[in-house]
């Protein structure tokens, strides 16, 4: 447990973090695209992490126990790992050791239009916090994330479990996992791709991933042959490639450096709390069918959906409120931006703001 706890404690910057750099250094457009390349690695470590731990559990010489080769081995490679980013990944354009002085500005120039700020003084601005708090676009966001996630804390802690259950041994059921991972990457390239070429197409991607979970968890629940249900668990995972779209949404439509990182940090408390309760919906006294678990994960999965229509009639409505009181949205130059402060205002008090969909 308290291994676990500590995981946590190593891995709850990496997602909030991850978002805000791409978006210091890519447009909006570009993002989507951007934000599914790091997330990729998750869906890789899905399809490996099965061979890997199926390879650890035929250690027959070790006096550790496999769980524990699998934190040590895995642990070792992501800490090393991690000092080599301390060094390389800069926190802002203007402190990219990669780029010189003439491709730093280009950088920033680039950015600009996307009219969300810049992290160009190290400031927290207190009142950005409350315009977070105040942001029905955050809260849209963390409802969703909170009731898709009741199906992720769920599958992610007993898919193994779940799977066994179809028939396979312990060691098999790792490996037969791997097909889930696969189902993710290819959703992940399918909708991060269509939505960096596709204009206003984010949150209907979204809505088609949440969708199609929503039909392979029912089919994990309804039908009764092996290769069904799991095909219906490839299908039920696929909801966690809108996690680096729901990303490039907070990086793309929250202005303000200290309003972006308090929105991507409590998006990622809603993903924790939901991780939390789901598993509590998989009773013991249920298995292997769980099927109170799959029943949570289900309704879990139609809120998700709901709140993402909610949040689509949102964007679409605010956009053309302002369009009717201010006109269209002007690009500015970054002398403009300068002259306007642009690092200390977020959407909600920029008027030639426009959220993308």
């Amino acid at each position: 447990m308290a291994a676990r706890f500590f995981l946590g404690v190593a891995e709850a910057a990496l997602a909030p973090g991850f978002a805000l750099i791409t978006g210091m250094f890519y447009t909006r457009k570009e993002q989507p695209i951007r934000q599914g390349a790091w997330w990729l690695g998750n869906a890789v470590a899905n399809v490996i992490g099965g061979v890997v731990a199926h390879g650890i559990g035929q250690i027959t010489t070790s006096p550790l126990q496999h769980w524990r080769l699998l934190f040590l081995i895995l642990g070792a490679v992501t800490s090393a790992y991690a000092f080599v980013l301390y060094l390389v990944l800069p926190d802002s354009p203007t402190k990219a050791i990669f780029l010189d002085e003439r491709q730093r500005q280009v950088a920033l120039q680039r950015t600009i239009h996307n009219k969300t700020g810049l992290m160009d003084n190290d400031t927290f601005v207190t009142s950005q916090v409350m315009d977070a708090l105040r942001d029905p676009q955050i809260w849209l966001l963390v409802l969703y994330t909170v009731s898709v996630n009741l199906a992720n804390g769920g599958l992610t802690s007993f898919s193994s479990i779940v799977v066994a259950g179809f028939g396979f041994t312990d060691l098999k059921a790792l490996l037969i996992q791997m097909p889930v991972g696969a189902a993710q990457l290819v959703f992940l390239l399918l909708t991060s791709g269509l939505a960096s070429i596709i204009p206003s197409s984010r949150l209907v991607l979204m809505i088609f991933n949440t969708i199609s979970s929503m039909v392979g968890m029912i089919m994990v629940y309804e039908l009764k042959g092996r290769a069904g249900r799991m095909g219906g668990l490839c299908l039920a995972a696929v909801f966690a490639c809108n996690i680096p779209l729901s990303l490039s949404l907070i990086s793309s439509n929250v202005g303000g450096f200290t309003k972006r990182s308090v929105a991507s940090a409590t998006l990622f408390v809603a993903y924790c709390v939901g991780n939390i309760i789901g598993p509590q919906f998989f009773l013991a006294s249920q298995k292997p069918r769980y099927t109170t678990g799959l029943r949570a994960s289900l309704s879990g999965l139609a809120l998700g959906a709901a709140f993402l229509i909610c949040l689509l009639v949102y964007y679409i409505s605010e956009n053309r409120r302002r369009n009717r009181l201010y006109g269209a949205s002007p690009p500015l130059s970054l002398d403009e931006e300068l002259r306007e402060d642009l690092s200390g205002k977020t959407d909600r008090e920029l008027t030639d703001f426009r959220y993308v969909i």
